[in-house]
């Protein structure tokens, strides 16, 4: 039995390359610039190629050689300009614009057939009534269940252009015949905004996992019914948000913070210096908000963070984030491939670069986090080491300081039992998605019976499957070991929230996990006083 890598329609690749991203407009530069063609560095390059490529006694592939190349130049400026090559940059990109043109389904190849895991809410194959366990065998007659078949062969049969169609053959368990689907394809939306629903009757809580393109235009939406729903106060839940577009950081921080107030400011190459204000009558302006943020939270979500935690507005809470205040400019390269450099320096309207220091080498600054875990940040505020030469004070007196992160108002300890730190990598990882997937595909009619309302009561994760879970993950190589029994009921969340995702998609998911959540119970505490 070989063993399968996850594969997901859209592939959610890393939408930073590296951890933080926060991204201003594109450049696509003409290769033939008198400029650049003039730059007698760059026609030194391009003569070592051409050497290698006609007078080499071997036959070299000179694309790898350049590949090569960029990346050791860019490994010598900061650890967030990066290369992307061309066979990476269409799904990146595709992530960041935040919907795409398909039918709308993610899939596991199981056997060489396309097994649905969830159709895509909002997207064309679920508003037909494809659903999970569904294999897709046909698509406009030819077959997607052959050995030969490759991923990108298959996304290249269920995409296309919007209203286009496609003839879809489907095998369903419980149906003696195939079905037959004929889906338009469509715009199917790729969500940044993973949740939102109210905590309490008048406590509002959106999650925002990335900022793409339609982040600004997802938040809206959710702040808008959550206010029809009763909401005066707001949770801005933005761990684990590694960044990206700049802009809608901006607008995001601008439904808070009063016109005319100081969002940031962006200093580049030459010392000029850009200004951005709040610029409208925030939807929150008057409401109370809460920002939570962790060691992971960066670049755009530490703009939010520290735009309103300098102007004084809202609770910054959790843990101190992860300390990216660089800004890249994505520039395509004319061949299919681009890179992201970094043009500029971000800082908050006191004045404070949150950018920690990355003087040691890219390895050393990717490593924060275990020097933070060992030197027991991540439980006690008392151990996060701060610089008086780099402390700076709000229109409101409050002291905050740069070089390395936003510190929160209100900390907030993490749980570092490594038991505990393993189940959830597991869990954000994907490593339960396919065991989930086997699970559901063992008793589809059982599972597509469930409904949103009832599936706490009717999902029962028992022992066994705890057990089939770890025998799963030796096979994969992976060490879980034996699970405590203190441990049993975290894990047995995890998978039950596992089953949630598939069913019900991201928005039933968090609201499950959250509700024994550190973090969530101290926002709740913080919402009913004063």
């Amino acid at each position: 039995m070989k063993k399968r890598n996850i594969i997901y329609t859209p592939l959610l690749l890393s939408i930073a390359c590296a951890a933080g991203l926060i991204l201003g407009a594109r450049l696509n530069f003409d290769t033939g610039d008198e400029l650049f063609s003039a730059n007698p560095k760059k026609q030194k390059l391009n003569r070592l190629i051409d050497y290698i490529d006609y007078e080499y006694v071997d036959d070299v592939n000179t694309d790898s050689i350049v590949d090569i190349t960029v990346n050791k130049i860019l490994e010598n400026l900061d650890p967030h300009s990066v290369y992307i090559p061309k066979d990476e940059y269409a799904k990146v990109s595709e992530n960041m614009k935040g919907d795409f043109v398909g039918i709308g389904v993610s899939f596991y190849q199981v056997n060489d057939t396309i097994v649905v895991i969830q159709a895509l809410e909002g997207g064309p194959s679920a508003k037909i009534g494809i659903r999970g366990g569904d294999r897709i065998l046909y698509a406009n007659g030819k077959a997607l269940f052959k050995s030969d078949v490759t991923e990108d062969s298959v996304i290249a049969q269920l995409k296309g252009k919007e209203n286009s169609k496609v003839a879809l053959k489907v095998l369903r368990k419980g149906s003696d015949e195939l079905l037959t689907f004929n889906v338009r394809r469509g715009v199917v939306p790729i969500k940044s905004v993973d949740a939102s629903y109210m905590l309490t009757t008048e406590l509002g809580y959106i999650k925002i996992d990335r900022f793409s393109e339609t982040t600004y235009e997802e938040f809206s939406e959710a702040i808008q019914e959550l206010k029809a729903s009763g909401a005066t106060q707001i949770a801005l839940d933005l761990r684990d948000n590694p960044g990206g577009y700049l802009s809608e950081a901006i607008n995001i921080a601008d439904e808070f913070i009063k016109d005319d107030k100081l969002i940031l400011f962006t200093k580049n190459k030459s010392g000029s210096i850009e200004e951005t204000f709040a610029q409208r009558e925030g939807e929150f302006e008057n409401g109370k908000v809460f920002v939570l943020i962790n060691e992971n939270s960066a670049s755009a979500s530490e703009v939010v963070a520290g735009a309103l935690q300098d102007n004084d507005v809202g609770t910054i809470v959790g843990r101190r984030s992860y300390g990216k205040g660089l800004v890249q400019r994505e520039m395509e390269l004319g061949d299919g491939s681009a890179v992201r450099l970094t043009i500029a320096r971000y800082y908050t309207p006191t004045g404070r670069s949150i950018q920690k220091p990355y003087d040691n080498g890219n390895e050393s600054y990717f490593n924060d986090y275990m020097e933070r875990y060992e030197n027991g940040e991540l439980s006690s505020r008392d151990s996060i080491v701060t610089n008086d030469s780099l402390r700076y004070i709000t229109p409101g007196g409050k002291v905050v300081y740069g070089g390395g992160g936003i510190i929160p108002d209100i900390f907030v300890p993490k749980d570092t039992n490594l038991e505990k730190e393993k189940l959830t990598l597991l869990l954000r990882g994907g490593y339960m998605s396919r065991f989930i997937f086997d699970l559901l595909e063992k008793d589809r009619t059982f599972y597509n019976s469930i409904t949103r309302k009832n599936y706490r009561e009717k999902i029962e994760i028992t022992d066994k499957m705890i057990y089939d879970f770890n025998r799963y993950l030796k096979y994969q190589n992976i060490g879980l070991g034996n699970v405590s029994e203190e441990r049993k009921p975290i894990l047995k969340k995890y998978l039950k929230a596992e089953i949630a995702q598939q069913l019900f998609g991201t928005n039933v998911f968090e609201r499950y996990l959250n509700e024994d959540d550190r973090l969530i119970e101290k926002i709740i505490q913080l919402s009913m006083e004063n």
